[in-house]
C-alpha cells in the first residue's frame, strides 16, 4: 500500500482532556471545529462525550450542523461564528447555540428565535470577534435579561505566559463581567495554563486536546508513518529532486517516501525536517514535492519499509517549527489521502 498510515489515539486525546480538565475547578467544554482539527470531528466528540464533555465548541454553524448529527441532541454545541444571515433554520432545527459577536446579530437572533439559547462574545483587545465595551454597555442589562448560557471572551498571546496583554485583557472582561450571575469562559488551552484567575465558570480547550503546543505535558496524539515507494544509492556528487536542491556529500542511500504538500506536508520544510526509521534520525532531503519526499536513510541500520514523521520521536510542533509555522496549521491541513487508524482502549 502506497498510502501513508495517519493514527490517531483517541485515548491519548481524553488524558489530555483530562489532565486540562484537572488544572481548574470549571467545567471543562472542549473545541472540536475545522473537523477535530483535521483528526474527524464525529470521532474525536464521540471520544470525549466518553470521558465527559456535555458541552462542544465549533466555528460555524454548518460544521455543528455536522456535529449534532455524529453526537445526538444531548450535548451543548456553541458556535463562535455567532448567528449568521441564512443560518435561522439550522440554528434552530440542530439546536446550536450561538455566541452572538454584535449587535446585528443580537436583533437577528433575538427576533428569528427568541426562545432560543444563545451565548454573547465580548472583545477585550484582540479586535477580532465580539461586542467591543461601548456595544456590550448599551446592550448588557437587555441581553442579561434574555439568560444567555455563556458570556465569553479570546485571550490574544494566552502561549506567552508573560506577555502583557494577558492581564490587560483579564481586567477588561471582569471590568465588563464582574457582578452578572451568567456563566463566564475566558481560557482556552493556553489560558487554562495561565492559572486560576483565567479560568471563570468554563474553560474550553483545543489544540492542547490534540498534542499541542503551548500543553508541554500533552500525550502524542498523532502519528504518521510513510511507505518507501524506493530506496537507491545516489553517488557523491549527484543531486536529488527538483531544481538539484540536494548534493550528496558522500555515497547516500537515498529513499522516497510516498506523502507531500498535497497531503498538508507543507514544501516550506523541506530542508529543515527529519523523520525516523525507528530510533534513526534520518534528514528529508531536497524539495518536498507534491506526492513524494526524499530522505537520506544511510545511516539507517536496515533497509526501512516506512519511515516515521509523527509520533513520539517528532511532534507536530517540531514539524511546524521547520516549516516556519504553528501546530494548528499542520493539523488542519493534513490531508484526505491518508489511510486513518483510530486507537481506542
Amino acid at each position: 500500500m502506497a498510502t501513508a498510515t495517519l493514527t490517531i489515539d483517541l485515548d491519548a486525546l481524553t488524558t489530555n482532556w483530562r489532565a486540562l480538565d484537572a488544572l481548574s475547578t470549571a467545567q471543562t467544554a472542549a473545541v472540536v471545529k475545522a473537523d477535530g482539527y483535521g483528526l474527524g470531528a464525529d470521532r474525536v466528540a464521540r471520544a470525549l462525550m466518553r470521558a465527559g464533555v456535555t458541552r462542544f465548541f465549533v466555528a460555524v454553524a454548518e460544521e455543528g450542523a455536522e456535529l449534532r448529527q455524529a453526537i445526538g441532541p444531548k450535548p451543548e454545541i456553541n458556535v463562535f461564528a455567532g448567528h449568521m444571515s441564512g443560518d435561522t433554520d439550522m440554528i434552530s432545527d440542530m439546536q446550536l447555540t450561538p455566541m452572538l459577536n454584535s449587535i446585528d446579530q443580537i436583533v437577528r437572533h433575538l427576533e428569528a428565535l427568541p426562545n432560543h439559547a444563545f451565548g454573547i462574545q465580548l472583545d477585550t483587545g484582540m479586535n477580532r470577534l465580539g461586542l467591543e465595551e461601548p456595544e456590550w454597555a448599551a446592550v448588557a442589562e437587555t441581553v442579561l435579561a434574555r439568560k444567555p448560557s455563556l458570556v465569553m471572551s479570546h485571550l490574544a498571546c494566552a502561549d506567552e505566559p508573560e506577555h502583557p496583554m494577558n492581564p490587560q485583557q483579564l481586567a477588561t472582561f471582569k471590568r465588563l463581567t464582574d457582578g452578572i450571575s451568567v456563566p463566564r469562559s475566558l481560557a482556552a488551552t493556553g489560558g487554562i495554563l495561565l492559572g486560576s484567575d483565567y479560568h471563570f465558570d468554563l474553560t474550553r480547550p483545543g489544540v492542547g486536546l490534540y498534542g499541542g503546543m503551548p500543553f508541554v505535558e500533552a500525550t502524542p496524539v498523532v502519528g504518521l508513518s510513510v511507505p518507501v515507494i524506493q530506496i537507491r544509492d545516489v553517488a557523491a556528487g549527484e543531486t536529488v529532486g527538483y531544481a538539484n536542491s540536494w548534493m550528496a556529500e558522500r555515497d547516500s542511500r537515498v529513499a522516497t517516501i510516498s506523502a507531500g504538500y498535497a497531503d498538508g506536508l507543507i514544501r516550506a520544510m523541506s530542508a529543515g525536517i527529519d523523520v525516523f526509521a525507528e530510533d534513526t534520525r534520518c534528514p528529508v532531503i531536497g524539495r518536498v514535492s507534491m506526492d513524494l519526499i526524499t530522505v537520506d536513510v544511510t545511516d539507517a541500520p536496515q533497509e526501512p519499509k516506512t519511515l516515521e514523521l509523527l509520533g513520539q520521536h517528532q511532534s507536530v510542533d517540531s514539524v511546524a517549527d521547520a516549516a516556519g509555522t504553528i501546530g494548528y496549521e499542520i493539523l488542519t491541513s493534513l490531508g484526505a489521502r491518508y489511510y486513518r487508524r483510530y486507537k481506542s482502549a
